[in-house]
């Protein structure tokens, strides 16, 4: 008996599943060309001086594919913020995998936001820039106390096996004071030593921690 041909509703539909992936990820490819094109801005002309039309000519795109992505500038100046804590605390997460002791953990901490990268003229520019903007700017204030809370958070947990929560907090708020101080200090100095940074930070841990551990039963 002769074969008999398939109608049309038996042959397979295409999957429409890798159109979307690749569509997705053209869209993140596209916005961090326009993040990245917001941070090269900053850096180069300073927060004011940089316009939608100043980074969607750097981006080498129309002005209405801002728009399009991240609604005005502002949303665009927010991801980029999202962005620089986003890719800071992907720092601190890989040097955690590997941090055994309460002193590992928050020394992890502190390398990476202490770390050569922070001090990276581009990077350290544009955090200033943004810091300067945080009073100004509830968008900017919500990014900067989430990015905050998580690494008090991190240190905390670390502190968790030494004193009791609240003393925890307490000190955990101290360590992220000092590095955001070292960090800011470093920064602004002519030629940043994040390498010093990191060991005051360090040196500053080793003697709380000898503390704490003096009133260990």
């Amino acid at each position: 008996m002769p074969a008999i041909p398939a109608g049309p509703s038996s042959s397979p539909r295409p999957s429409p599943r890798p159109t979307r992936i690749r569509r997705v990820a053209s869209e993140d490819a596209r916005r961090r060309q326009l993040i990245e094109a917001t941070i090269e801005s900053i850096a180069e002309l300073g927060f004011n001086a940089t316009t939608i039309a100043v980074i969607a000519r750097g981006a080498n795109v129309s002005t209405g594919l801002v728009a399009f992505y991240f609604g005005d500038k502002d949303g665009l100046l927010e991801a980029t913020l999202r962005h620089l804590a986003r890719e800071l605390s992907r720092g601190v997460a890989v040097r955690l995998r590997d941090a055994v002791t309460p002193r590992d953990r928050i020394c992890a901490i502190i390398d990476a936001n202490l770390g050569a990268s922070q001090f990276d003229r581009r990077i350290a520019t544009v955090w200033l820039a943004f810091w300067g903007q945080v009073p100004h700017s509830p968008r900017f204030a919500r990014v900067q106390r989430t990015y905050q809370r998580r690494i008090a958070t991190n240190l905390a947990h670390a502190l968790r096996a030494l004193v009791d929560r609240d003393e925890a907090w307490r000190r955990a708020e101290a360590i992220a004071s000092l590095i955001d101080g070292l960090w800011l200090r470093a920064t602004l100095a002519r030629e940043p030593n994040g390498r010093s940074a990191r060991e005051i930070a360090s040196a500053f841990v080793d003697a709380e921690l000898k503390l704490l551990e003096r009133r260990l039963p």
